[in-house]
């Protein structure tokens, strides 16, 4: 009885072990019918404008196993293989394909692809493209690759020794920084486009001339070399535009310098008398520091626009400077909080405990001075602490002030009132400096003889508005 009990349970107990083998072999079986699905979570890639020889940023698309049983992908296989412009590699394995792929029910992985654009004598975008296969149970997938390359020329920790002039036929690309000599002369033609890496500041010693105009296509721009999205509009993309001491008579017109750590700096007095760095007609944006920092420098800005910097514009340790007709506006974003003013004007800078002063003469006429989103209640701050000559004068402005700045003279102020922007949306990152009809910045202005505005429109005889554009 006992030996019949204890042959009936051991056989119970390995007849419930093949069900679970049954059941475990059932569950590891691989879906083999044409019914089988599988997809992508792209059927494109597109990748934006790409210089020739400095390759990509990664780019990636996952493909996802909808079945309830283990899939066997045959092959996933660049189709232009080894010689491809494109590179792909797949969850950790390097193509240009891998097969017999495993994947478990409801399970992904990864494809990550990059592509370098070979140099062409072309100077015009071209499109570069490919495909990726993907292949199981007799079924196939395609996933296209896109880019646009263009040829540029390239600058590599460069030093511009001799005077040099820049044409508009081809970008320029500076990877490493470039140097214009001290006594060297830099001319950039309008049209130019010039694109600086993570590493590239771009620094003067001698003198640059930079003219553009005033039709969107003609006018010259700095800006960041990753021009995909969403890196495309990052600040602090590229250190900045630096003039150094011994640099003189610069001159920049229809200019836009965007995303930078910092847009323009420019460092020590005027050598010859001259304004150090004259800007007409430029745009400064998107900068995460400072758009435009003088330190005891000589700078005059007419019709420039100044908006949504860490800090606007910064002027330390004295100097000489005059802004006629500038727009200078910050609002918070999702990449740049608006924590500090628009305008912030020293005779002081500090090192360690020491404070050292210099002399300081400044004029504001015609500018609005806003910000909004954030906790700043006095856009334009000037702080005085040396004993030295102090000049600091604001006439017909418009500026959002809780408390007049001390040690300045000011006429003719619009305070607190919204210049009433066409357009200012942080969401959409879309902002329109231009007035509303109902602007109380319009005819508020100082005849100062400027005849156009930013956009090259004339101004009104005898009331201009205030700001870098005039409302037509």
């Amino acid at each position: 009885m006992k030996q019949y009990n204890f042959l009936t349970a051991r056989s119970l107990l390995v007849f419930l072990a093949c069900l679970l083998l049954l059941s475990a072999c059932r569950k590891a079986s691989f879906i083999s019918g044409k019914e089988a699905t599988l997809h992508a979570s792209a059927d494109t890639l597109h990748f934006d404008t790409l210089f020739t020889s400095t390759g990509s940023v990664t780019q990636y698309f996952k493909i996802f196993n909808d079945n309830n049983q283990k899939l066997l992908i045959s092959d996933i296989a660049l189709q232009g293989g080894a010689s491809s412009n494109y590179k792909i590699n797949i969850d950790g394995f390097p193509g240009p394909s891998l097969n017999n792929i495993e994947m478990e029910a409801h399970d992904s992985l990864y494809v990550f692809v990059t592509v370098t654009i070979d140099p062409t004598t072309s100077n015009l975008p071209f499109l570069v493209e490919d495909s990726i296969r993907i292949r199981y149970n007799g079924n196939e997938q395609w996933v296209q690759l896109q880019a646009w390359g263009q040829n540029a020329h390239f600058y590599r920790s460069a030093l511009l020794s001799g005077d040099t002039r820049w044409t508009n036929e081809k970008p320029y690309v500076i990877i490493g920084g470039l140097l214009v000599d001290e006594q060297a002369t830099l001319t950039i033609e309008k049209g130019c486009r010039i694109y600086l890496h993570a590493d590239a500041p771009f620094i003067v010693e001698g003198t640059l001339l930079a003219q553009g105009e005033q039709q969107d296509s003609d006018r010259i721009i700095f800006q960041g070399d990753r021009l995909d999205n969403p890196y495309r509009d990052f600040p602090a993309a590229w250190p900045g535009i630096y003039f150094r001491e011994s640099s003189r008579n610069n001159a920049l017109r229809h200019v836009i310098v965007k995303n930078a750590y910092q847009g323009i700096v420019a460092e020590g007095p005027s050598v010859n008398g001259n304004p150090k760095l004259k800007l007409q007609q430029c745009q400064v944006d998107n900068c995460y520091d400072a758009g435009i920092m003088g330190i005891q420098s000589a700078i005059e800005a007419e019709n420039c626009l100044i908006s949504n910097c860490g800090k606007n514009i910064l002027l330390l340790y004295g100097g000489s400077y005059r802004f006629t007709h500038c727009t200078v506006a910050a609002f918070s974003n999702t990449l740049i909080a608006h924590t500090q003013p628009v305008l912030a004007v020293t005779d002081f800078i500090e090192s360690g405990a020491q404070v050292y002063t210099a002399a300081l003469d400044a004029l504001f006429t015609n500018c609005i001075f806003w910000g909004q989103g954030g906790a700043i209640e006095n856009e334009a701050v000037v702080v005085k602490k040396g004993n030295g000559p102090f000049n600091a004068g604001f006439r017909h402005c418009l500026w959002k002030v809780k408390t007049h700045p001390e040690n300045t003279s000011s006429s003719d102020m619009i305070e607190n009132e919204d210049p009433l922007f066409e357009n200012t949306d942080p969401k959409k990152e879309a902002y329109n400096f231009r007035l509303q009809a109902t602007s109380p910045a319009i005819d508020k202005g100082l005849d100062t003889g400027l005849a156009t505005d930013l956009d090259e429109e004339p101004r009104n005889t005898g009331l201009p508005d205030l700001g870098a554009y005039e409302k037509k």
